[in-house]
């Protein structure tokens, strides 16, 4: 498969040797991300839904693939998983149409 070189397959290996470079960050974020995906006010589920969104809006394959199999395993439905993603191609469009804003102002400058 193309993306095969665009985006590498993660190993053990490619994880070891990223570790060792920054091993005080790694565990910090690690514990970071620990917390932020336990229950609180939010389920365990419905933050995981919250990242495959995000994940589609910010374009990293390897987060969709995390997350979304986080996501079934925390329960939520093929069918949760698209509306997440679509409220996330909505929020992604209409960011960009909100943005227009920014070129009416300068085009009304000149």
């Amino acid at each position: 498969m193309e993306t095969e070189n665009l985006y590498p397959i993660t190993t053990k290996e490619l994880a070891d040797k990223k570790a060792a470079l920054a091993p005080k960050n790694l565990e910090a974020w690690r514990n970071f991300s620990k917390t932020v995906f336990e229950a609180g006010a939010l389920s365990e589920k419905t933050k995981q839904l919250i990242a495959v969104a995000v994940a589609h809006v910010t374009q990293c394959p390897y987060c969709i693939r995390s997350h979304s199999k986080s996501a079934i395993q925390k329960g939520a439905s093929k069918e949760e998983i698209m509306e997440a993603i679509w409220v996330a191609a909505e929020m992604r469009a209409g960011a960009a149409y909100a943005h227009a804003t920014i070129a009416m102002d300068e085009m009304d400058k000149h």
